[in-house]
């Protein structure tokens, strides 16, 4: 079995692939009924905002206590917790569309509920592999399981538009996007269960008297004095702010406005980017390693590209020139995602290190709440406004960074644990 795949070697890891994946599969399908099922309600961009907002903001707000928490039970207990909860909350919101009795507050309690699971799931998540798969074959893992994620975000959107646009006039399909979501927890849910390493059901730790607010601190405290962490935070944070926000609440816009192919568009578009993601990470884990100075190229040059693909997207009318340059952005996406991702986590002090994932993880997602409501109310007055200003913004952020000799100290500290 070559390097790429030797992680398969082992049944757990298997085990939690199949789970992994199957569950964001069923992702697809609720980002696509979600936003889709807002703006078929309501017709306003600014309802999608603030429901976007409002599962955003408690996944920012509890991440750095998913993170401590995390840490003194483990990825595994805390993952199998939010999967049950998560299949609960998705097979109401399927009930309530299917019968025909939604109301956007329903959808709002949704969002909320989502939000606040996704606080302890997503740094549950990011720390796992670690604890699944030997140290040099992190890289591996971390490209195999992000790759599967991404192979079905190619794949789903696109079947969930489909689903979805042959019965908007109803909304069952919808509903049925909802129902397949659950399913995937709850497969989720028992590949867990059947998992052996990535910790037990039960504490992890003895935390010796220290209070989970002690905990947190400790974690901040560590990514904050370190030079290369924190560098990487401020550069997420900006690109999350400038980036996701608009093209989450942008592109089903675009869908529903300008593009002809309304949802059948929006689900082209994400799997557009799905699938350069795919190729990137396929990229990190084949190309030769590259160096302090190489790295640090790639980045500026992936902040250059979503100036340029934001500025796009402000002005074309086409589908497919969409779905080109959002695919030519994910290869760079995916690359250096899979790079400074496994990175981090080699060098994290394995105590720390749902902590530390946190921290990384709220860079990329907590300022998004708030990007996602400007966005929502931007949008709502002149999406090209929306995107043109996004692009001259995250220009701005380009020049800085490719200014900053931080930059270069992060690269050429995190390089080295590559080789």
């Amino acid at each position: 079995m070559t390097k790429a795949l030797k992680p398969f070697e082992q049944v757990d890891f298997r085990r939690l692939f199949a789970g992994v994946t199957t569950s964001h599969l069923g992702d697809q399908f609720a980002l696509i009924a979600t936003p889709w099922l807002v703006l078929q309600l309501t017709g306003d961009p600014l309802a999608l905002g603030l429901v976007l907002a409002l599962e955003g903001a408690p996944r920012a707000v509890f991440m750095l206590l998913g993170g401590a928490v995390t840490d003194r039970y483990s990825p595994r207990l805390v993952m199998l917790v939010s999967d049950i909860l998560r299949l609960i909350l998705a097979t109401a919101m399927a009930l309530v569309v299917i019968t025909g009795i939604v109301e956007i507050w329903m959808v709002n309690v949704f969002a909320l509920g989502f939000g606040v699971i996704a606080g302890f799931a997503v740094p549950a998540g990011q720390s796992i592999v670690p604890k699944v798969v030997a140290k040099r074959d992190l890289e591996a893992g971390n490209a195999l399981i992000m790759g599967g994620s991404q192979l079905v975000g190619f794949v789903g959107p696109f079947v969930a538009g489909v689903v979805i646009g042959h019965s908007t006039a109803t909304l069952s399909g919808v509903g049925w996007a909802f129902a397949i979501d659950a399913a995937t927890f709850a497969v989720s849910a028992v590949t867990l269960w059947r998992m052996r390493s990535g910790g037990g059901l039960s504490p992890a730790r003895d935390a010796d008297g220290e209070t989970i607010s002690r905990a947190i601190a400790a974690g901040v405290a560590h990514v904050w004095g370190t030079t290369a962490l924190r560098t990487t935070l401020l550069v997420i944070a900006a690109i999350n702010f400038l980036f996701v926000g608009p093209i989450t609440v942008g592109i089903p816009v675009l869908a529903h406005q300008r593009l002809p192919e309304g949802s059948v568009a929006f689900g082209l578009l994400l799997s557009g980017f799905a699938g350069g993601n795919l190729a990137g990470f396929a990229w990190a884990s084949a190309a030769p390693r590259l160096s302090g100075t190489g790295l640090r190229r790639v980045i500026v040059a992936l902040l250059a590209a979503i100036t340029a693909v934001l500025a796009v997207l402000g002005v074309s009318h086409s589908t497919w020139v969409d779905v080109a340059v959002l695919a030519a952005l994910g290869v760079g996406n995916g690359y250096v995602t899979i790079a400074l991702i496994s990175m981090i986590q080699a060098q994290a002090p394995e105590d720390l290190l749902g902590r530390i994932m946190a921290l990384v993880t709220f860079a990329s997602l907590g300022l998004v709440p708030v990007s996602a409501a400007l966005s929502g109310a931007f949008a709502r007055l002149d999406t090209r406004g929306l995107f043109i200003g996004a692009s001259v913004l995250m220009a701005a952020v380009t020049i800085w960074a490719a200014m900053q000799t931080a930059l270069q100290t992060l690269c050429d500290e995190l390089a080295p644990v590559q080789g």
